[in-house]
């Protein structure tokens, strides 16, 4: 599946309005969407903090939603938009579901699983997903910015 910039943007607009509402639950503001043919057909927020629970990184609960979705756990026919670039654990997941494009907007210099850390595509595993980075970074990085604002002056 090819999609055109405003498919891209599209796609990515929706896991940004994501990220607000975990800005909203006093979480990271991350958003994911994942994408089978032309249709979303899962999406998630982060919620740690609301549910106390380590796992609970949007791409996760959106690779979770996917699968129930599909009826498997291979998604090779899916593609990923979500608004940071993912963890090296979101990243990991991301592999092993077979996730075919991962789409990201800002970068996490400190956590990042797809280069800015570590790059987990540069290892021999048995799926290599497709990563374009710096999609609506910059909104990305300001939902980003006013979350830790916020903690910062709590």
């Amino acid at each position: 599946m090819m999609y055109t910039y405003d498919d891209i943007t599209h796609y990515m607009s929706r896991a940004l309005q994501l990220a607000e509402k975990a800005l909203l639950c006093n979480d990271v503001p991350v958003g994911a969407v994942i994408v089978y043919e032309n249709h979303i057909i899962a999406e998630a927020f982060n919620t740690r903090e609301k549910e106390k629970n380590a796992l609970h990184h949007a791409e996760i609960k959106a690779i979770n939603d996917a699968c129930k979705t599909l009826g498997g756990w291979r998604l090779h026919k899916c593609d990923m938009f979500v608004t940071l670039e993912p963890c090296m654990m979101c990243a990991g997941a991301i592999i092993n579901a077979r996730i075919n494009r991962v789409f990201y907007g800002a970068e996490d210099v400190k956590a990042g699983g797809f280069g800015s850390v570590v790059d987990l595509t540069q290892y021999p595993f048995n799926h290599t997903p497709k990563v374009i980075g710096g999609i609506l970074a910059d909104r990305s990085s300001e939902l980003l910015s006013e979350f830790f604002k916020k903690l910062r002056n709590r």
